[in-house]
């Protein structure tokens, strides 16, 4: 079972979802469906596939809002960075030496 869904010639989508979608996924979308002995079962997965592809083509990514280390974050690095310094320090060979 196969289906194609044309999405220049679509009514249900807008401009700007046709946009989207003939960006990320192609003019046309194609499903296989060849899973089961039952032609009602393939043509039910075919059309699930069909339509998870237009959903992730449709899918708008949120903006990454860009945010500051905590005080807490920082003064933890710190603090490690202090730690690992007096552990390299202690290993150093003394004036005595």
């Amino acid at each position: 079972m196969e289906a194609i869904f044309d999405v220049e010639s679509s009514s249900a989508l807008s401009d700007t979802q046709k946009r989207r979608v003939v960006a990320r996924a192609g003019p046309v979308l194609r499903a296989v469906a060849q899973d089961e002995r039952s032609q009602a079962r393939n043509r039910e997965l075919v059309l699930e596939r069909l339509v998870e592809q237009l959903r992730r083509a449709l899918k708008v990514e949120r903006r990454r809002v860009a945010t500051q280390p905590t005080a807490a974050s920082r003064e933890r690095r710190l603090e490690q960075k202090r730690r690992r310094a007096r552990t390299k320090r202690l290993r150093r060979p003394g004036p005595d030496d």
